[in-house]
């Protein structure tokens, strides 16, 4: 029986980690009375009781919790921005390769890659491995993503039904080009330059569809499905079946994977302009599905399991 501890439990990734793992047979939770919840001893006596904590807050409460953890055995999955580029943290993008996948399975200190990021490095990772585009190719970046993304409060603002009439249209944010997931998106992906990204809240609760443009010479379509069948063919959370196909008749519906914990490659344009993209749910695979999928492999449980694909 592994000890879980949810630190964060009432936030959006919080709760849907907390529900999918409070009906598993294979785990006692390890839960706090609402007055106990701030309380920074209750807190470190329910860290340093589990064997697995995760991490569901802002970034500087990550790293205070993280700092009330004296106990060795204590395996941490954080879902915050606060620890995604430290080397001595766990990148869990588990599909990244068997390198990563054995370090995740093996430390004690584990990050959940961001929503827009998963999907970004999805999508260009493959192809500088493959070196089918250099490293200083300049990459940008669209990303759709469900209001739940941005906490209770803009879900409170999206929901409110006095709300102004402005939500119902998609909004581009972060203007400024300084996204917190910028440097993960860099990094986990070997780019020599950070992306121009475009992130789009939509008046949808959750969902994700990342799109990124490309442009080589002597590489067509076909060269990209195979680099990502190559890929991730094998592996459980991916869908690249049809991947070229035109299975939406002429439209990608941006919502096609909400309420999943899977992952949808496509690609589409023409042997001269092609355009990638990702499907996927930004609190599935994008946050609390992927913190399932590495609380499984580090308990060897199967990968799916608990999960929705």
């Amino acid at each position: 029986m592994v000890k879980v501890f949810i630190d964060g439990s009432v936030g959006t990734t919080g709760l849907r980690i907390h529900e999918r793992l409070a009906i598993r047979e294979d785990i006692k939770l390890i839960t706090l009375l609402e007055s106990e919840r701030k309380s920074i001893s209750e807190r470190k006596k329910a860290l340093n009781s589990a064997d697995i904590a995760f991490l569901c807050l802002p970034d500087e409460a990550a790293i205070e919790s993280v700092s009330l953890i004296d106990n060795p055995d204590t395996v941490v999955i954080d879902a915050s921005t606060a620890h995604r580029t430290n080397p001595d943290w766990a990148y869990g993008f588990l599909e990244s390769g068997d390198e990563i996948y054995s370090k995740v399975k093996t430390s004690k200190r584990i990050c959940i890659p961001g929503c827009h990021a998963t999907g970004f490095i999805s999508l260009v990772k493959p192809l500088i491995e493959t070196n089918i585009v250099p490293k200083d190719y300049p990459f940008s970046c669209t990303s759709l993503t469900g209001y739940s993304g941005g906490g209770k409060s803009m879900i409170s603002q999206y929901e409110d039904k006095n709300r102004d009439v402005s939500l119902s249209c998609p909004r581009i944010y972060a203007l400024t080009q300084t996204h917190k997931h910028l440097n993960e998106m860099k990094l986990y992906t070997g780019i020599s330059d950070y992306p121009l990204f475009s992130p789009v809240v939509c008046d949808i609760y959750s969902m994700m569809c990342v799109t990124v443009n490309i442009c080589v010479k002597g590489i067509g379509i076909k060269d990209i499905c195979d680099i990502y069948t190559d890929k991730y063919g094998n592996r459980p959370l991916f869908d690249v079946k049809d991947i070229h196909a035109d299975s939406y008749n002429g439209f990608i519906p941006s919502d096609a994977f909400k309420n999943k914990d899977s992952i949808k490659i496509t690609v589409t344009g023409n042997d001269e302009r092609i355009s990638l993209t990702a499907l996927y749910d930004n609190l599935g695979k994008g946050a609390s599905g992927a913190a399932i999928q590495i609380f499984n492999v580090i308990t060897g449980k199967d990968e799916t399991k608990g999960l929705r694909i």
